[in-house]
């Protein structure tokens, strides 16, 4: 869809991942007209912007945020943030901090938002789950449309997106990963790994961050309907899905975290579960000594599926 007629009007961002507050707001980003996408070559100005995200007849919306580090002649990885299920885009955003690792590290990070209501915030039509309704938002087709839409709007590397997520944002992209034809080329789970049954997608390198006294999504699993094996588990069964070899290895790499790893996986698979001792069910931040954003970066970094390519500066 060609984009156009961009009318920008600022407003205060308040809340964080878990504030029970009015859903904040920021710059809004209305379509009229016909006119060329913005695409590389293009000036960006930094900073975060409402973009409309129009599927199937309904109205969807997706933040994003350009990084400083922003450059129109070369096109930069992009990722997309999920919220948990109860939450919103803005307050992934707050809650998360992923947009000063961005700048760091120079990505473009997509803040996509539920279309139902649940409770302050917002919850995900997961295909899949015992929730799931088959008449509701078609999410995966919101997420695929968003991919193309920026990457025609900003200088984005369709070869390089990933989507990471927290809670029912981390079961939700547990399913994008097993969508045949995906665009993502790894994925991370924060509180909220799961392994969906089919799975009929090739390898995908697949990460895990989960606290073990999350009772939310408890860690040795028996928690809701849609919560019924161990997190341990599920990372075995994407070890499984991926070909890796069965016998992880565990290491201990500081006070409170340990790594498991899966090994030998066929094409680009690869397992990785951080397994935090007595956390809860949070974001971690850098603040509580275990900086979740750059380890999530680190790992998606390190499973590009091609390097920058340099795009002529437009006249």
């Amino acid at each position: 869809m060609v984009l156009g007629g961009l009318l920008v009007a600022a407003a205060v961002l308040t809340g964080c991942a878990h504030a029970h507050a009015a859903l904040p707001r920021t710059q809004q980003v209305a379509v009229t007209g016909e006119a060329s996408p913005r695409r590389c070559g293009v000036p960006v100005n930094p900073g975060t912007t409402t973009v409309p995200v129009p599927v199937n007849g309904v109205g969807r919306v997706v933040r994003v945020y350009v990084p400083h580090a922003y450059r129109p002649d070369r096109r930069l990885p992009l990722v997309l943030n999920l919220h948990g299920t109860g939450s919103s885009a803005a307050r992934q955003e707050s809650g998360t901090g992923m947009d000063a690792t961005a700048d760091v590290h120079g990505f473009l990070v997509a803040y996509p938002e539920g279309l139902h209501r649940s409770g302050t915030g917002f919850g995900w039509n997961i295909p899949g789950t015992p929730t799931y309704a088959p008449h509701g938002p078609d999410e995966l087709a919101y997420l695929d449309r968003l991919i193309t839409l920026l990457q025609e709007r900003y200088c984005a590397d369709l070869h390089r997106v990933y989507a990471v997520g927290f809670s029912g944002g981390g079961r939700m992209v547990s399913q994008l990963a097993c969508q045949p034809g995906r665009e993502v080329a790894a994925v991370a789970a924060v509180g909220g790994l799961r392994a969906p049954s089919p799975c009929a997608a090739p390898p995908v390198p697949v990460l895990g961050v989960h606290g073990t006294a999350d009772p939310q999504n408890p860690y040795e699993g028996h928690g809701q309907p849609y919560w019924t094996y161990s997190v341990p588990e599920a990372a075995r069964r994407w070890a499984v899905q991926d070909g890796c070899a069965a016998a992880p290895a565990v290491n201990r790499t500081s006070p409170g975290v340990t790594l498991t790893t899966y090994h030998d996986c066929r094409g680009a698979g690869a397992v990785l579960l951080y397994t935090l001792t007595g956390r809860g069910h949070v974001w971690p931040t850098a603040r509580s000594g275990f900086d979740c954003d750059e380890t999530v970066w680190r790992f998606f970094a390190e499973h590009s599926r091609q390097v920058a390519d340099r795009i002529p500066t437009a006249d």
